[in-house]
């Protein structure tokens, strides 16, 4: 299978997952891209969030706001502080090895599912 249709798979599965339960990015896309198309880490990050700016989620995100699910006013407080955020950590992230943000992403999400398997 060529890149192209990798790229395409990958891009639909994020889609229906951040649709139906809001993840995609870090979840589908940077481990497909590390293990289908030999991305590094750090350019499975970059690619990630290129691939997450302002269209892409548009269209789910009027859904929700239709549905009366969206609260703008959380949304506008956490872009002001995500902006900053990502842009301190990214500049951290590309320079340290790729083997330890592998290990930190492998922990965190691994935190996450832990949470929601047995938590409340």
């Amino acid at each position: 299978m060529n890149s192209t249709m990798v790229l395409l798979i990958i891009g639909f599965a994020a889609g229906i997952l951040s649709g139906l339960v809001g993840v995609g990015g870090g979840i589908i896309v940077i481990p497909a891209l590390i293990y289908f198309l030999g991305f590094s880490q750090q350019q499975a990050q970059g690619t990630s969030l290129a691939f997450l700016l302002l269209p892409i989620g548009i269209f789910a995100v009027m859904n929700y706001y239709k549905a009366g699910f969206v609260d703008i006013k959380a949304a506008a407080i956490m872009c002001a502080t995500f902006v900053l955020g990502s842009y301190l950590s990214s500049y951290m992230a590309v320079t340290i090895p790729a083997i330890y943000l592998k290990r930190t992403f492998g922990v965190f999400t691994f935190l996450v599912s832990l949470k929601f398997l047995i938590g409340k």
